[in-house]
Formats: C-alpha cells, sequence, structure tokens
C-alpha cells in the first residue's frame, strides 16, 4: 500500500531551478533595456552632433556674409539680422513707388560686388523679398492693385538692379509678401515705415535632381 502511494506522487522541482530560470529572465529583460537605452543615447547623440555641425555651418555662413558686406555694413545703410540683408523701403522708394531713388541705386551698387563673390565660393542663390505696411492702396495710384502687386514689383526692381550691376541672373530671384509679415506693428507711421523694406538673404541653391538644364 505505502508502495502504491509513493508511486503516484511527481518528484518536487528542485527550487535552484526555478530561481535559475527566473534570473534567466531578469537577465534578458535587464538586456533589452540597456540595449533600448544605449540605442536612445547614440541616436541623441548623432542628433546632437548634426546640430551642432549646423550651428557651425551656419555661424561660418553669417561670418563670411559680414566679412563680405563691412563696408555697407560700417556706413549704416544695411542691416544684417540673421543672415537677412535688410534696406529701409525709404531709401530705395518713394512712398506707394517702386521706382529706384539715387541713394537706393547706389546701395545696391555697393551691394552688388560683395555678394557676387560671396556667392561665387558657395551653393547658394539670392532671395529678393519685397514687404509693405498694411495701409490700403490709395485710390489715386492706378499702378498696383494692392499690397502684393506694390511688394513684387518692388523686389523686381531690386532684383532687376543688382542684375545690372553684376549679380548673375542665375543667382537672384524676387519674392513678395506684401504685408503679410511685419516687423513691428503697423500701429503709428514709425512702425509703418520700418514694415516698408526689402531683404536680400541668401539660400540654398535648388538642386536639379535629373542634371539636365531647366526648361
Amino acid at each position: 500500500m505505502s508502495e502504491e502511494i509513493d508511486a503516484g506522487v511527481e518528484p518536487a522541482v528542485p527550487i535552484w531551478a526555478v530561481f535559475g530560470d527566473l534570473m534567466s529572465v531578469l537577465l534578458g529583460a535587464f538586456v533589452l533595456i540597456l540595449v533600448s537605452v544605449i540605442g536612445v543615447q547614440l541616436e541623441l547623440s548623432t542628433r546632437l552632433e548634426e546640430e551642432v555641425k549646423q550651428r557651425q555651418v551656419e555661424k561660418h555662413r553669417r561670418e563670411a556674409l559680414e566679412q563680405a558686406l563691412a563696408g555697407p555694413l560700417a556706413a549704416g545703410r544695411v542691416t544684417l539680422v540673421n543672415g537677412r540683408i535688410g534696406i529701409k523701403g525709404s531709401v530705395l522708394f518713394a512712398l506707394n513707388s517702386d521706382q529706384l531713388q539715387p541713394e537706393g541705386r547706389e546701395v545696391l551698387k555697393s551691394l552688388a560686388a560683395p555678394l557676387s563673390a560671396y556667392l561665387q565660393a558657395r551653393e547658394e542663390i539670392l532671395m529678393v523679398s519685397g514687404f509693405t505696411d498694411d495701409r490700403q492702396m490709395r485710390e489715386a495710384n492706378r499702378r498696383f492693385a494692392d499690397n502684393w502687386e506694390l511688394s513684387a514689383q518692388r523686389a523686381l526692381t531690386v532684383t532687376r538692379a543688382l542684375i545690372d550691376e553684376g549679380v548673375p541672373p542665375s543667382s537672384v530671384f524676387a519674392a513678395a509678401f506684401g504685408a503679410e509679415q511685419p516687423v513691428t506693428s503697423n500701429a503709428n507711421d514709425e512702425g509703418r515705415a520700418k514694415n516698408r523694406r526689402v531683404e536680400i538673404a541668401p539660400i540654398p541653391r535648388p538642386s536639379n535632381e535629373t542634371g539636365k538644364p531647366r526648361d
């Protein structure tokens, strides 16, 4: 009888085997967590390196542009903020006009040579942007439908003037922003005068993926 009872009882699993299995699971989980942490750290490190390189490139670009425009900047005829060359609208044009004033033409003439030299060493192109204040066009002024058209014509005038002074036509284009991107409030004459402006900014030259001339 005793032998029959003993024969029906399975031997107990040793506690060290259970503990070993548990430790194996914990070790595997720890390894997975460690690998994940290392992967995140590597990704963050790569992103940080890319950000540092990008900032260094941008810093060198700004320094090169400042050096190229040292003369006009020293004369106080233009401003350079975040790589954007700013020219007051009143220097370039009379109110509601797209015709260059003599002073404005002289300013652009002083910019053409250093900008051309700057572009020769880089794969960049100049974006000439026209901006206005928020006042609507006067009814007496029938030349322009609205501020968009006025800003576009002013940008084109500056673009053509730079080309006339030697900037390669393939290295400059015009853009119009109307009254949509003011640098200050349009609540008074001083603010509106600051918003009437033209900016010239070097930007990366668009790549031609096909390697063929565009139509």
